[in-house]
């Protein structure tokens, strides 16, 4: 059953039509004081209380705030099913430009809704939000991680989040080339921002010829500066997809990356990145096998961040989370050969495990 609360009806329409569907619960939130309006969206809280970070974007209108986080929960509950956790999936948005509308006022509002759920939800980071909002948000609820050393937190989830996906890389070279390394390859890395910067370090530690693109110049000057001749950098993402002699495509910005424009242009054999639903509708993973390109799942191999966060829960060990995070790599070619003997799309091989957790679950309770 979901739940809706707070629901104007021009979102309705989104709400119940989405094709995501299967949400417990939708929460509007608005706090005139502050100038908040958020969505908290649950998907699933079969495995566990959902885990999932808090998105701070300029969302265009209220439905598309509303769809995003939907999706997002989603995703959430396949990741979090996927990484071993017990936690169920959720998400959170805020709407408006973090730039100009984030205060300590907005940030404690939110704190109330989301402490609101009595621990249904446990929020984090994501897009726009960072460990000194986490540390804000946590003055008015106790089921919020993501937060400082200084408070009890465990600091920056990039830092895994990056390790977890380089371990997915490294399972993807060992399923086609054999070897579970990036060393001579050129690799492709579209945003180098809060994980992206991290990935391009493993990537050069590992061999790697590493080409950047990012929308943010700053971000782009500082990998070259701080690895001058190491890196090369181009213009947009479409450069990037048509570089010559890529071999991995490293999508590490927002969602949608990989669709009916992108896949046909792509020319790397592998497409392997921490960004959120990469696949922008179904049926591109099976256009992406069908062109003979293999796909790390997007919410497999970018888990190291919410390892990490629902560490904290329990007290934070930066080694034991790592042990975890370096499970990726086993998980992937686990996925791999799954979708090799179901003669279907990774993706589509790690979904069924993911659903095959959370059913079994279910029928435990």
């Amino acid at each position: 059953m979901t739940e809706v609360t707070g629901a104007p009806a021009d979102v309705l329409h989104t709400l119940f039509h989405s094709d995501q569907g299967g949400h417990e619960q939708v929460v509007l939130c608005q706090d005139r004081a502050s100038g908040l309006k958020a969505v908290i969206a649950i998907h699933s809280t079969a495995l566990g209380p959902a885990l999932g970070g808090t998105r701070f974007y300029p969302y265009a209108t209220e439905a598309e705030a509303v769809a995003d986080a939907l999706n997002l929960a989603r995703g959430m509950s396949y990741k979090n099913a996927m990484a071993g956790l017990d936690h169920g999936g959720g998400k959170a948005v805020i709407i408006g430009d973090p730039e100009k509308i984030k205060t300590e006022e907005l940030l404690l509002a939110y704190g109330r809704f989301v402490a609101s759920l009595g621990g249904r939800y446990v929020t984090a980071c994501d897009v726009g939000t960072y460990v000194a909002d986490m540390d804000v948000v946590a003055r008015e609820c106790r089921w919020t991680t993501g937060r400082s050393p200084e408070n009890g937190g465990a600091g920056d989830s990039s830092v895994l989040t990056a390790y977890g996906v380089f371990q997915g890389m490294r399972a993807s070279a060992q399923h086609l080339w054999g070897d579970p390394t990036l060393r001579g390859r050129k690799v492709g890395v579209a945003g180098v921002g809060k994980v992206g910067h991290h990935l391009v370090e493993h990537l050069l530690e590992d061999g790697a010829e590493v080409v950047i693109t990012d929308v943010r110049e700053e971000s782009v000057r500082r990998i070259l500066d701080k690895h001058p001749g190491k890196v090369t950098a181009v213009a947009d993402t479409d450069a990037l997809i048509r570089t010559e002699g890529l071999d991995v495509y490293a999508p590490c910005a927002l969602g949608g990356a990989l669709n009916d424009e992108s896949v046909p242009a792509l020319t790397a054999k592998v497409v392997c990145g921490a960004a959120n639903n990469q696949l922008e509708h179904p049926g591109v993973e099976k256009d992406l096998a069908d062109r003979g390109i293999l796909y790390a799942p997007d919410y497999v191999v970018n888990a190291g961040g919410v390892i990490q966060v629902a560490d904290e829960l329990h007290g934070f060990d930066f080694e034991r989370c790592k042990a975890k995070a370096s499970k990726i790599f086993d998980t992937t070619l686990a996925i791999f050969a799954r979708a090799k003997s179901d003669g279907i799309p990774p993706a589509a091989a790690a979904d069924r495990i993911a659903e095959q957790r959370m059913a079994e679950a279910r029928s435990a309770r």
